[in-house]
């Protein structure tokens, strides 16, 4: 059995809170963000926008450059390859699972 590597875990429990995956999903469509655009449209405040940019960037979802006094915040799409990678493999892995069920069911009809 493949283990998935503890950077595997930080991005699903980065990307698990909708509030989290709500920011990333901005930062992606939008470009980038300021601390205080993104807590305008979060519905959270911006103690804990910069929590969920915290957690996003530990994760390595998100970058963060100063400017002055803002801190600018972009996605990092590719970021998402690993999450890639495994939902491929669960997909081929249940797709195989499919197909000999399937074929089980057309013996057993015959």
């Amino acid at each position: 059995m493949n283990v998935m590597p503890a950077s595997y875990d930080m991005l699903f429990a980065a990307l698990s809170d909708p509030t989290r995956r709500g920011i990333f999903e901005k930062l992606c469509h939008d470009g980038e963000q300021t601390v205080h655009a993104l807590t305008a449209g979060a519905g959270v405040s911006q103690p804990a926008v910069s929590k969920h940019l915290a957690i996003l960037k530990q994760a390595g979802l998100v970058l963060d450059r100063r400017e002055g006094r803002e801190t600018h915040y972009s996605a990092r799409p590719d970021a998402l390859a690993p999450l890639m990678d495994w939902t491929g493999r669960m997909t081929r892995f249940w797709q195989k699972r499919f197909d000999k069920l399937e074929d089980l069911l057309k013996r057993m009809d015959q």
